[in-house]
């Protein structure tokens, strides 16, 4: 079991790049890149800092597989 996530999706669907993303989350590209790969499961902090990013709920972003 684990976490999975949508980032990549969400991302995409907005058009927004890695670098964007990581400097409005004040992160490097490497942590979104990790994320978005499953290789790294963001902080509380961070989850709810990228949820509100894109206007959703925590939620619809991670999910526990």
């Amino acid at each position: 079991m684990g976490v999975k996530n949508k980032i990549k999706e969400l991302r995409k669907q907005h058009h927004i790049t890695q670098v964007e993303m990581a400097k409005a989350m004040q992160v490097t590209r490497q942590t979104i890149v990790a994320i978005e790969n499953h290789h790294y499961n963001p902080s509380l902090e961070l989850s709810l800092k990228i949820a509100k990013y894109f206007g959703v709920k925590v939620e619809e972003i991670f999910t526990l597989e």
